[in-house]
């Protein structure tokens, strides 16, 4: 994997970790931002927290494949995986949710998926 194409990998993954870790420690202000005050419940919270930690988990995956030499496609094709199922429960919500928050979060996470989805040919090659 060439140099540039691993500090792509690395970015993404350290995004993720970044937004994950921000899931976790503050789910209500995560709520508020993506979904409205209104959607800030405990219930909520929680699934928030559940998304923090795969996110983190997928990110720091990566980043250990990346530090050991290890094979990283099977983690941006999960990371992608996850996106995609974000965007589609995005869709299946917007009616109940306020449209401008629910088109920023789903463009979000389908400019995740094209990131991915453009790297994984790139270290698919590779170790």
């Amino acid at each position: 994997m060439n140099v540039d194409t691993e500090q792509q990998v690395r970015a993404l993954a350290i995004g993720r970790v970044v937004l994950g870790a921000s899931f976790l420690a503050a789910p209500g202000l995560s709520l508020r931002n993506w979904l409205g005050r209104e959607h800030d419940t405990p219930v909520a919270r929680v699934a928030m927290r559940m998304v923090g930690g795969r996110d983190i988990a997928l990110g720091v995956g990566t980043i250990f494949a990346l530090r050991h030499g290890a094979p990283v496609r099977g983690w941006l094709e999960a990371a992608a995986l996850s996106d995609s199922t974000d965007v589609v429960a995005s869709l299946f919500a917007a009616r109940h949710l306020p449209k401008v928050r629910v088109l920023g979060a789903g463009l979000s996470a389908a400019g995740a998926v094209v990131m991915a989805r453009r790297l994984i040919p790139k270290v698919a090659a590779t170790p």
